[in-house]
C-alpha cells in the first residue's frame, strides 16, 4: 500500500465520518430513538477512530502492511456502515436484519487491525 492512498482512505473515511456525525447529529435526532441515535454514533465514533489511526499510520509509513490497512478499510466498512443501514433501515420500518451478522465481522477485521499494529510494533 503507498502512502498515499493510506492518507486518502484515512481522510476520506475522516470526512465521511464528521458528515455523518453531523447528520446523526441534526437530520436523524428528530426521527431515531435514543437507542438508535447512540448506535448510529457509536459507527460513526469507531469510524473516525480508524481514519484517525489509518492518518498517523499513513504519515508513518515505516513499513505498514497491506494486512494492516485492509483489516481497518474493511473493518471500518463493514462495522459502521452495517450499523449505518440497520439504524436507517429499522428508523424507515423495514430493517435490513442481514446487516446483523456483518457488524461484528467488521469488529472482528478491526481487533486484527490491532493486533497486527501490534505484532508489527515488534
Amino acid at each position: 500500500m503507498t502512502q498515499q492512498i493510506i492518507i486518502a482512505t484515512a481522510a476520506f473515511f475522516g470526512m465521511l465520518s464528521v458528515i455523518f456525525g453531523a447528520f446523526g447529529a441534526h437530520a436523524l435526532k428528530n426521527i431515531l430513538s435514543n437507542e438508535q441515535l447512540h448506535s448510529f454514533e457509536v459507527g460513526v465514533k469507531y469510524q473516525m477512530y480508524h481514519a484517525i489511526v489509518l492518518l498517523v499510520l499513513g504519515f508513518n509509513h515505516n513499513g505498514i502492511s497491506a494486512a494492516i490497512y485492509w483489516c481497518f478499510t474493511i473493518g471500518i466498512l463493514l462495522f459502521s456502515f452495517s450499523i449505518y443501514g440497520l439504524v436507517l433501515s429499522s428508523a424507515k420500518g423495514k430493517k435490513l436484519r442481514f446487516l446483523g451478522p456483518i457488524t461484528p465481522i467488521g469488529g472482528m477485521l478491526l481487533v486484527i487491525g490491532w493486533l497486527l499494529v501490534l505484532i508489527n510494533a515488534f
